[in-house]
């Protein structure tokens, strides 16, 4: 069979995960946490489970759930929403993303994204007929932090151009917009029909005071919007595969027609339990930021006498390290040597990236239990 993805192979997540397996390894590569969520939560589920939710849920998402996302984009972010007719409720993230990407892009248009840009974006943009254009984040003496060059945006756009796709807290870098930033974004796309997609599910896990600026916030950026968030990141559940699409009415009619073929539902004793856990604990994700703070300072302070470079991440769960002063070896090959020989497990950068760089960096998950980040910090260490 002729493959419709003929350049891709099994994501890098995967690889490394199974590579860790195999090591039996300390696995830092692929992003999910190593503790459950809260117990309340679980109990949720299982009330649920054993009280008839088990059955197809609406196909935008149990009343409840919505209502709640509903409210708590008001909360954060002062933008009004209609729980029927702009949320909708999906399996993941990842589905959100896909679903966007299906409904917004034609063959023949163009679809920006960031590089180092999450995986997921390109095969879904190549199934729909379109054609990424790559915009790497850039570094600069004046802003060491990895940030959008927003002159070359605005000169990569044209009349091909369909979609941007933004991802912040960035996964891998761990950087976050500025409110300046989305008047940069809204000054680009001012006057033109480029519609946004925003992968902002690390809303909740970003440090030192900051806040998340979410394209919600800005009423231009809006209209031409599809949010896309997880409660995997926010509750520690990744394997629930629970996110959900904010978008417009007329964004979220065209969303809707993809999502209802891609899964038609999401699991319903799941959202149920969420739904209700939000309305019981909305302090959970309030307290998020600095739970997974103290993480990332243990880390770095674990590692600050390494050999490894790096600056503390300002959101996200992970960690960049530059092995530069280690090896000039390449990155794929070093994150195997790695999981390997010293058993820790990291997630190259460069599989993000069209154009292969100098650079030299790692990216470990930084989710997980004091002592696996201790065992990990003292392997790394002795590099």
């Amino acid at each position: 069979m002729d493959s419709k993805l003929p350049d891709t192979g099994t994501t890098i997540f995967a690889v490394m995960s199974a590579l860790s397996e195999e090591c039996n390894a300390i696995n830092l590569s692929q992003g999910f946490p190593s503790f459950d969520p809260d117990q309340e939560l679980l109990d949720l589920v299982t009330k649920y489970l054993n009280n008839g939710a088990n059955q197809y849920a609406p196909m935008l998402g149990v009343p409840p759930l919505r209502d709640a996302i509903a409210s708590k984009v008001e909360m954060l972010y002062g933008r009004k929403v209609d729980a029927d007719a702009e949320v909708t409720v999906c399996d993941g993230a990842t589905e959100g993303l896909f679903s966007a990407i299906q409904a917004a892009v034609r063959p023949g248009d163009e679809v920006i994204v960031f590089d180092p840009a999450y995986d997921s974006y390109e095969p879904a943009v190549t199934l729909a007929g379109g054609t990424c254009r790559h915009i790497p984040l850039v570094v600069s003496d004046e802003q060491p932090d990895f940030h959008i060059d927003w002159g070359r945006l605005k000169d990569a756009i044209n009349e091909r151009t369909r979609l941007i796709i933004l991802n912040f807290p960035h996964n891998p870098t761990g950087v976050i917009l500025t409110a300046e930033d989305l008047k940069s974004l809204a000054d680009v796309v001012r006057d033109t029909s480029v519609y946004l997609l925003s992968d902002e599910v690390y809303e909740h896990i970003i440090f030192d005071g900051a806040a998340h600026e979410s394209l919600l916030k800005n009423d231009e950026l809006w209209q031409r919007s599809f949010i896309i968030s997880s409660f995997g990141k926010t509750y520690h559940a990744t394997g629930w595969k629970v996110g959900y699409c904010v978008a417009p009415a007329a964004l979220t009619t065209e969303f809707r027609k993809i999502h209802q073929w891609v899964c038609y539902a999401v699991v319903t004793p799941i959202q149920h339990a969420i739904a209700e856990y939000m309305q019981r604990t909305p302090e959970h994700y309030a307290a998020l930021p600095a739970f997974y703070e103290q993480k990332r300072d243990h880390f770095c302070e674990l590692l600050k006498d390494s050999s490894f470079s790096f600056r503390p991440a300002n959101g996200t769960f992970f960690q960049i390290l530059d092995y530069s002063a280690i090896t000039n070896e390449d990155d794929v090959a070093y994150a195997s040597r790695l999981t390997r020989e010293i058993g820790v497990a990291s997630i190259p950068v460069s599989v993000f990236c069209e154009k292969k760089s100098d650079d030299r960096l790692l990216r470990f998950c930084f989710a997980k239990n004091d002592d696996m980040l201790e065992q990990a910090a003292e392997r790394l260490c002795k590099l």
